[in-house]
């Protein structure tokens, strides 16, 4: 078996439930006091429901094979040259951000660089900057790597908004969507201050999936639904009736602003009226990015095109799956 670890707590437990359905690998959870559930037309997946925090270990040491999890989550546990690697790392939800967060009353603290020199003027005053956070080692690394020398981290417990209200940190570093509860709770981002832009990725064990032929298969097919479902996202198919003299002609028609005229061109089929008769119509279908939704509706009426529709497509599959070749790649590599 593969096992497939999801959240169990944290915002990404029902994103990923309806991602992983909407890529058509629905997950059957019998209950939900039950930590374990399959996976539609994979019987060889075995879901486990964790813990957000705890996913990256667990794939880690090979107690999961997969796993989804914040990528900010992911950088702050994985291991340099472990066998935990990302194999998507944006499944399209959870964005977030990992930002410094300050008291407003601090009006001359904007940036890294005015707090690196608070943080040495309170040194000097034998005070020490305390930070809150639940990233220690991103933190850490950020803090070092921007001249804020002297600071010391606090165990995050509950909220960490209201830690400088109650006087036990000074600054706080956490994941914000939209920096509303920051800002209720009269705190600031800093301008250059955030550590990690992140969101659900997908990682997994290079190890257990070099080893395990089945477990690799059953990964490759998770990877093309996964990355089929997010290109297909990113595009629309646009269908016309386009009156001309042949297909060649109409092709040629659309295909004059060569950036809407679809992926690798318009797919151009005659149109057969009701009884048959010629009536010189022909159905052409475009694949384009969805920002360039109406421009290649204008320029479909101005080659002559009618009856217009629009369509989201499910899945769009490449000639070969990128995310699986750059696994396999990594996987020869040893």
């Amino acid at each position: 078996m593969l096992n497939f670890s999801l959240p169990s707590n944290s915002e990404l437990h029902d994103p990923s439930l309806r991602f992983m359905e909407s890529c058509g690998l629905p997950v059957d959870r019998p209950s939900s006091r039950r930590y374990t559930g399959s996976v539609a037309g994979l019987p060889q997946v075995q879901v486990l429901f964790q813990r957000s925090a705890d996913i990256p270990t667990k794939v880690e040491e090979g107690s999961a094979d997969l796993g989804i999890v914040g990528l900010e989550r992911f950088y702050e546990d994985r291991r340099e040259g472990g066998p935990a690697i990302t194999l998507l790392e944006d499944l399209g939800y959870g964005q977030c951000e990992l930002v410094v967060a300050v008291p407003d009353a601090w009006i001359d603290v904007t940036s890294v660089a005015d707090l690196a020199d608070l943080s040495v003027a309170w040194r000097e005053q034998g005070r020490e900057l305390r930070v809150v956070t639940k990233y220690a080692r991103l933190v850490s690394r950020f803090f070092y790597r921007h001249g804020v020398n002297y600071f010391s981290l606090v165990e995050a417990a509950g909220a960490m908004e209201v830690a400088p209200t109650m006087g036990y940190a000074d600054v706080i570093v956490d994941i914000t969507a939209t920096g509303v509860t920051l800002r209720e709770n009269r705190l600031k981002m800093l301008s250059d201050g955030t550590l990690v832009r992140a969101q659900a990725c997908l990682i997994g064990n290079r190890l257990a999936l070099k080893e395990d032929p089945a477990k690799l298969e059953a990964t490759r097919v998770i990877l093309e639904r996964f990355e089929a479902r997010r290109r297909a996202s990113k595009f629309v198919s646009l269908t016309s009736n386009l009156r001309g003299e042949s297909e060649a002609s109409v092709a040629e028609r659309v295909t004059r602003l060569p950036d809407l005229a679809g992926l690798q061109g318009p797919t151009v089929g005659r149109v057969f009226g009701k009884g048959y008769p010629d009536q010189g119509w022909y159905a052409v279908t475009v694949v384009i990015p969805r920002e360039r939704l109406m421009p290649a509706v204008e320029h479909l009426r101005t080659v002559g095109g009618s009856g217009i529709t629009v369509a989201s497509p499910s899945f769009l599959f490449e000639g070969e799956c990128e995310a699986y070749q750059r696994l396999l790649q990594e996987l020869a590599r040893g």
